[in-house]
């Protein structure tokens, strides 16, 4: 019998057929305009191409980044489909697959369908090094990736000049009904000597972040996700919200935010005008520098140091 796995605090994320019912209910009555389109610039293709030395993060859509750091080039949850369920894609990627630099790492946080896509792990250029929560590995060879490592949470590997740790999230996964939870969720910390870089992957809100923040002191860059997480009451034990992610980023002490998992797919009930919305509003609530959030397009580039 396959092992089953459960977040920090022991929970599942497993809802009930009533609770579902209720959530499609819901669902039906409302009305969302998905007219808005995050906007996208024309992505450096050259400078992709020839960077082995700058820090550089460039957004490709949903979890997907192209992250280079410590001459590795390395992405994150790769996904390149065009539909997702019987759902369309609702913005192109930044990087079309077929001009992306050859990669020499992929990082995945989990086995859901918009964060694990056996089409675009198979299209990716490179022959890379696949780094995956415990419990699929194994899946992973069979589908045909013989270059697989597993990782349990807080273990880290040292990969050329980048130390690559697998931190705690909450979620959970399933690929078929048989399935769920059968293997781990999580994020990655990528470190090279000053410049760090955060991916939560998929999280709800908890304290697990204070924890990260205290091992991990000098994080440059978070990736968090601010989308799917309406209705709040039935979306925040898997996913938080664009509040939540402002106190995650507080609580790990990073340097700069930038938002993802809300401008591709429509998994939930809010929009991605609404997720930036809610975003920009509790920044300037809370009354944090402008320059310490990067709300970037579809194929920017952004470099940092330290």
């Amino acid at each position: 019998m396959s092992k089953r796995y459960v977040n920090l605090d022991g929970s599942t994320n497993a809802k009930s057929f009533s609770q579902m019912r209720q959530w499609q209910k819901e669902r039906r009555s409302k009305k969302k305009d998905f007219s808005f389109s995050v906007p996208r610039v024309e992505p450096d293709l050259a400078f992709l191409a020839s960077n082995r030395k700058q820090s550089a993060v460039t957004f490709i859509g949903h979890s997907t980044f192209l992250v280079q750091l410590g001459g590795l080039n390395i992405v994150t949850d790769p996904v390149w489909a065009t539909t997702m369920g019987l759902g369309k894609r609702l913005t192109p990627p930044g990087v079309p697959i077929e001009q992306m630099p050859p990669i020499d790492v992929v990082v995945l946080s989990h086995a859901h369908y918009d964060h694990l896509h056996l089409g675009s792990l198979r299209r990716l250029p490179g022959d890379f090094t696949m780094l995956v929560p415990e419990g699929l590995g194994g899946w992973m060879k069979r589908k045909g990736f013989p270059r697989v490592e597993e990782f349990s949470w807080w273990t880290e590997k040292r990969i050329g000049e980048v130390t690559f740790g697998f931190v705690p999230a909450k979620h959970w996964t399933r690929r078929t009904p048989w399935d769920m939870n059968t293997s781990h969720w999580g994020g990655w910390v990528m470190q090279h000597e000053q410049d760090c870089l955060y991916f939560a992957g998929d999280s709800g809100y908890d304290e697990l972040f204070l924890e990260i923040g205290k091992r991990y002191k000098q994080i440059s860059v978070a990736l968090l996700p601010i989308g799917a997480y309406e209705p709040e009451w039935f979306m925040r034990d898997s996913h938080m919200s664009p509040e939540e992610a402002v106190q995650t980023f507080l609580d790990i002490k990073a340097k700069t935010f930038v938002p993802m998992h809300y401008d591709a797919f429509h998994l939930a009930d809010d929009t991605p005008k609404e997720a930036l919305d809610r975003l920009l509003a509790e920044w300037q609530r809370r009354e944090l520098p402008a320059e310490r959030l990067w709300t970037m397009e579809l194929g920017r580039t952004h470099i940092w140091q330290g």
